[in-house]
């Protein structure tokens, strides 16, 4: 796995241990967004996307975070200490979204990002500095469609360079589907 490219958004918040987030390309293929540089009483670290962890009230089975007192749908007070507690007893309140599974990954993963974060920061020192997008429009894959015609008004074209890109098993015929092979 190669990581391809790094994109890093600074925080302008000069209070805050958030110092920028970040989006990464795997192999010019898949990109991981909103992963953060966080500045700790060692130096900076990269955390990996995450979510805050929820559970369920158990009067009307609404959902609420794990810090909640009352139920966010019916006000119920929630019981205390919801929370899983990980190894070391602190409670685990929030799940990564993505992250690497072996410390060599971590290792490439901080190097790329934190060479990119320590350039960036660079760049905003100078005059006329514009900062990243992040999510910027070639993101999206552009639509190309004419506003006058609809769709009766073209044929049907079946040829196999416009079938979608994105295929799943289920969509194509029993005999065709690709077998999975561990």
């Amino acid at each position: 796995m190669e990581i391809t490219e790094v994109r890093v958004k600074l925080v302008d918040n000069k209070d805050s241990r958030l110092k920028a987030f970040c989006s990464i390309t795997l192999d010019n293929e898949f990109v991981i967004r909103d992963i953060k540089i966080i500045e700790g009483g060692k130096g900076h670290f990269v955390a990996m996307p995450s979510r805050k962890m929820s559970d369920h009230c158990e009067k009307c089975g609404g959902k609420n975070h794990l810090r909640a007192k009352f139920c966010n749908n019916c006000g119920a007070r929630l019981p205390d200490n919801r929370a899983k507690k990980d190894f070391k007893g602190r409670m685990k309140l929030h799940a990564d979204i993505a992250h690497p599974i072996n410390i060599e990954c971590r290792k490439r993963i901080q190097k790329k990002v934190a060479a990119a974060f320590k350039a960036e920061v660079e760049k905003s020192k100078e005059p006329g500095y514009k900062p990243v997008e992040l999510d910027e429009l070639e993101d999206k894959v552009p639509v190309d469609e004419p506003e006058d015609k609809s769709p009766e008004d073209e044929p049907e074209d079946k040829s196999p360079e416009n079938e979608p890109e994105d295929k799943f098993p289920e969509d194509e015929p029993e005999d065709e589907v690709p077998e999975i092979v561990s």
